[in-house]
């Protein structure tokens, strides 16, 4: 079996090297990441400037660009192979609820995922690295149980469809970790104030606030889920379309149209 593992925080990230660590046993495993942090670059790809592919002295390959350029390079022509999975992390921070919209963690293991190839994201929950060897074992755990599953060769693999999952891991002790729950995502409250300051040459400059607290927690959700305890495992999907919705709004496209409702 192969693995790609890539993230945001850039290739030296504690998160990372922890997490090669963990898995480089369980298969073979490359490491493409970015240069430098690129947390909240959601699935951006660069196109408008080159891009450059560097090996690191511990052999991972790293790329002056965003997560989801790391990803993409790899699978459209710098491993030379499709990989069977695709992980991302370990994030230095929680992506749960509104997070996943805007994390390059997810956006990493997003691209793989719309390559046809299954993909997860691993989060501590909280930023500073406490207890990541704990949440690394957390990741190879899960990453041994589901590497069975996986589709044996390229032309399988195609036929079949991907699944992509976030996965948040409490910095506990392991004994304080109570298992895998799975939850749905929350929501958070809208973002802190933006923060202003006063550069040198008296210009104002503008910084994004922290992110809002959890508005909702409910048991079910993410949230609650790590606030016990548990390593949520959240299945993801890209399709943004509102299919709720789709009705509500075909009277008014057909009214435009000039056709009747």
């Amino acid at each position: 079996m192969k693995i790609l593992i890539s993230n945001d925080d850039g290739y030296q990230a504690p998160g990372i090297v922890t997490l090669y660590e963990a898995l480089k046993d369980l298969a073979e495993v490359e490491v493409v990441a970015p240069e430098h942090n690129n947390s909240a670059k959601s699935n951006a790809l660069t196109l408008h400037s080159p891009l450059y592919v560097h090996r690191a002295s511990n052999g991972f390959r790293y790329v002056n660009g965003t997560p989801a350029d790391c990803v993409h390079i790899a699978l459209t022509g710098l491993l030379g192979y499709r990989p069977d999975l695709v992980v991302s992390g370990i994030n230095n921070g929680a992506n749960m609820g509104d997070d996943t919209v805007y994390s390059g963690t997810v956006g990493a293991a997003m691209e793989g995922y719309l390559f046809g190839i299954p993909a997860i994201a691993f989060s501590q929950t909280e930023k500073g690295w406490a207890h990541l060897d704990v949440a690394a074992h957390k990741a190879a755990e899960l990453v041994r149980h589901l590497l069975p599953t996986l589709p044996s060769g390229e032309e399988a693999a195609r036929r079949t469809a991907p699944w992509l999952l976030n996965v948040n891991i409490p910095c506990r002790p392991a004994a304080q970790i109570r298992g895998f729950k799975v939850a749905r995502l929350g929501r958070r409250h809208a973002a802190e104030q933006v923060i202003t300051q006063t550069n040198p040459r008296g210009e104002t400059m503008y910084w994004i606030g922290s992110a809002g607290p959890a508005k909702d927690d409910a048991e079910g959700t993410d949230f609650h889920a790590t606030a016990q305890g548990y390593a949520s495992i959240t299945p993801l999907q890209v399709d943004l379309t509102d299919h709720e919705r789709l009705a509500y709004w075909a009277p008014t496209a057909a009214t435009l149209g000039g056709l009747a409702p």
